[in-house]
């Protein structure tokens, strides 16, 4: 399949569907090619920063000796990358973790499988009114990602931040498990692509590393509290769908996104650690 649209989260699902679709079809993405003799087109979503940056470096620097070409669509935000994998107007996206692809595949019935992690983003907590957490005031007003797959990863960083305490639960936790606050902080739950635009009108806010990074934020010296990459279950990876389990361009596309040469495109590009390699 090949498509030259690039999507972003102020489209509306219609037009999305409509751009995927231009010269589209249902092989997998091993017969997107050019032709036998062609490289093998992949059609790849991603989040611009760091996912689409990796994977232009892979398309300029790698893909064609690996009889690849990727066709890159950017997305901003959490929601259409998988919506367009499982319509097929896509062969693979690259913007998740896996406690978010479960949630996702959990809610959703997708199809789906995954590579093993090629990064990891570092959660922060940010603020542009105080140095540190033991300045946030009072009933300050901290905002929090509305993502059910992010909320407990932003819990638990407020956990190790020494804000608040969790009761214990048999799932994920959320807002409704707070068992201490002592602070007596005010949670406001927002889209995780509006955390860095709430950012002014908040006493702190827990951002992602991707719209950080976006947002020209540095999660290695701007937040005031950084999640360690070590051991992290956050590392993220490329997704499928199940079907196209065993496409050997996908599989190329993986054992590339896992080399040295995006390891060390990773340090060079992002040296104070704002992005680290999972492999």
């Amino acid at each position: 399949m090949k498509s030259t649209a690039r999507a972003a989260a102020v489209l509306s699902a219609a037009a999305l569907v409509m751009a995927g679709c231009a010269g589209g079809d249902d092989t997998g993405a091993s017969d997107g090619g050019t032709g036998s003799d062609g490289p093998t087109t992949i059609v790849i979503g991603a989040s611009p920063v760091p996912h689409a940056e990796i994977l232009q470096f892979v398309q300029d620097e790698l893909a064609a000796d690996a009889g690849i070409a990727l066709d890159i669509q950017e997305f901003t935000d959490y929601v259409l990358p998988n919506t367009a994998l499982a319509e097929g107007e896509l062969d693979a996206n690259f913007f998740q973790h896996l406690p978010y692809f479960e949630a996702q595949v959990e809610e959703n019935g997708f199809e789906f499988d995954h590579f093993a992690g090629v990064h990891i983003e570092p959660y922060g907590i940010y603020s542009e009114k105080v140095g540190s957490v033991e300045d946030i005031p009072t009933g300050g007003v901290v905002a929090i990602t509305n993502d059910p797959g992010n909320q407990a990863r932003a819990l638990d960083l407020l956990v190790e931040a020494g804000l608040i305490e969790l009761e214990e639960t048999d799932g994920d936790p959320t807002l409704l498990d707070i068992a201490e606050n002592p602070k007596d902080l005010e949670f406001v739950e927002t889209a995780p692509e509006q955390l860095v635009v709430s950012l002014q009108d908040v006493d702190a806010a827990i951002i992602n590393g991707n719209y950080a990074l976006e947002a020209g934020l540095n999660p290695a010296k701007d937040a005031i509290v950084l999640e360690s990459g070590e051991n992290s279950p956050y590392a993220n990876f490329v997704a499928f769908r199940s079907e196209d389990a065993g496409d050997e361009a996908l599989a190329t596309l993986d054992e590339l996104l896992r080399s040295d040469e995006v390891r060390a495109f990773i340090e060079e590009r992002w040296p104070d650690g704002e992005i680290i390699a999972a492999f």
